[in-house]
């Protein structure tokens, strides 16, 4: 049937063998994110340092692995959290710690949550100023993205580079785009 349409069976076949291979790339690269995702306990195992209000600690570019899985964070540890209503992850060691108790409903059980407050290593003032409008520490359990377990220098520059020059993505697309086209088994 291809033939008679004038499409040559053995290409088509090595076409669509190159698109089931690039998903089949792009779902392992998924899945890999996936599965770190529930080993670490955090929805960004790995994440990129933006700025450089960790410097000496951290470079622009360092990429930080996290792990969420322990209960407190302790000062002087370095976390990342979310700000409500921002996207982007703020990496900050924690300068205080406040245990705050708090009845449930429910049960009437007596539980513990953490506050924290976070600072720069390269930053004169803490984050109240950074955190949302009306919040004064971070929730430990609602707010902290992991704490930092690991990093590779310098290894997510790349990441810099496409978020300051935007058509620097679109370039590596096409690149990666006619890889694929041109590719030979």
């Amino acid at each position: 049937m291809l033939s008679s349409l004038g499409i040559n069976g053995p290409n088509v076949r090595q076409q669509i063998a190159q698109v089931l291979n690039f998903a089949l790339v792009l779902s392992t690269a998924f899945m890999l994110w996936k599965g770190l995702s529930i080993a670490t306990n955090s929805p960004s195992p790995i994440v990129v340092v933006l700025s450089g209000s960790m410097e000496p600690a951290f470079q622009r570019g360092d990429i930080l692995f996290l792990w969420n899985r322990a209960e407190r964070a302790e000062v002087g540890e370095i976390v990342v959290y979310n700000v409500k209503g921002k996207d982007i992850p703020i990496v900050h060691r924690v300068v205080r710690s406040y245990p705050e108790d708090s009845k449930t409903a429910e049960t009437g059980e007596t539980t513990t949550s953490q506050k924290l407050l976070t600072k720069g290593d390269n930053n004169n003032a803490d984050d109240t100023n950074l955190y949302a409008e009306g919040q004064s520490y971070l929730d430990r359990q609602e707010d902290i993205v992991g704490s930092v377990r690991g990093y590779f220098p310098m290894v997510g520059y790349v990441t810099i580079l496409l978020s300051e020059y935007p058509w620097l993505k679109t370039v590596l697309l096409g690149i990666m785009g006619l890889m694929v086209i041109l590719q030979r088994e």
